[in-house]
């Protein structure tokens, strides 16, 4: 029997990481904006630390519930792993969802961050600043906006490679669900489970591949395109939403669909060796 709140917590890290590894796309565009695209991909990765600590946090939780799994032994028991790992799955796509609704709010705030790094030269400097004076404070409330169809204005697929956007769709799915493949095939092999769980790398490692070579280059060309003015600036807002977008069907689509053939994957290497 899979406790849930350990499945809620679970879920709620996994939208966490989806959430700010979604946003860390927005900060490309504050980057244009504010001309630092340097700074900007600096931040990105200090970014991403709360989806690294995530991953970190949720990780014996989710050790957890295959241990709890091997225990009952039982066919309802897999079954029911599975159901709460595509739920997990499902969670991260909330977490994409709602960055995108985020989006306009946060590339104005990563916009006045950059600025204010500008002037004191330190993340941790800066981030005492902005908590310690209600005038900073202030200022990043009035960058909210709620999102309307006037800021999809100028958005469009025309100058953006197509196969860049499907990749990163397909990237996202396979980053999704490595990890919870190799537990799943962990709970079908509990003898060799050690194994089956350290071979989430062959799955991550396609990922990892296609987006070093194919995603991340594709995206940083457009971006110095832009800031060389040889591509109008919407291009690099197309590039943050249809990133968005392909992340969203990757992981509410593509990553249900390759869930069990993934699983099926791991499991068969898992035996050769």
């Amino acid at each position: 029997m899979i406790d849930i709140t350990t499945l809620l917590i679970v879920c709620f890290f996994t939208f966490l990481i989806n959430i700010t590894e979604s946003l860390a796309y927005c900060m490309r565009y504050s980057g244009l904006k504010t001309k630092q695209i340097s700074i900007a991909m600096a931040f990105v990765t200090s970014t991403l630390l709360v989806s690294r600590l995530s991953n970190m946090f949720q990780a014996p939780l989710l050790g957890k519930m295959v241990d709890q799994t091997i225990m009952i032994g039982t066919a309802e028991s897999l079954l029911q792993l599975e159901e709460s790992f595509r739920t997990i799955i499902f969670s991260g796509f909330l977490g994409v969802l709602i960055a995108a609704f985020l989006a306009p709010t946060f590339v104005n705030i990563f916009e006045i961050a950059i600025k204010t790094f500008l002037r004191v030269g330190s993340i941790p400097k800066m981030f005492f600043m902005t908590i310690t004076s209600p005038r900073r404070i202030a200022k990043i409330a009035k960058c909210i906006r709620i999102p309307n169809p006037n800021m999809l204005k100028n958005v469009s697929l025309k100058n953006i490679p197509k196969t860049f956007l499907v990749l990163n769709g397909f990237v996202a799915s396979i980053y999704t669900i490595g990890v919870l493949a190799s537990l799943l095939a962990g709970a079908y092999l509990p003898d060799f489970r050690a194994t089956a769980i350290q071979l989430s790398g062959i799955v991550n490692g396609i990922a990892t591949i296609m987006f070093t070579l194919l995603v991340d280059p594709a995206g940083a060309r457009i971006t110095d395109q832009t800031v060389h003015n040889n591509r109008p600036t919407s291009d690099v807002k197309s590039v943050v939403v249809f990133l968005m977008l392909s992340r969203m069907i990757g992981i509410l689509i593509i990553s249900q669909i390759i869930f069990i053939p993934a699983v099926d994957y791991i499991i068969t290497i898992t035996k050769l060796i």
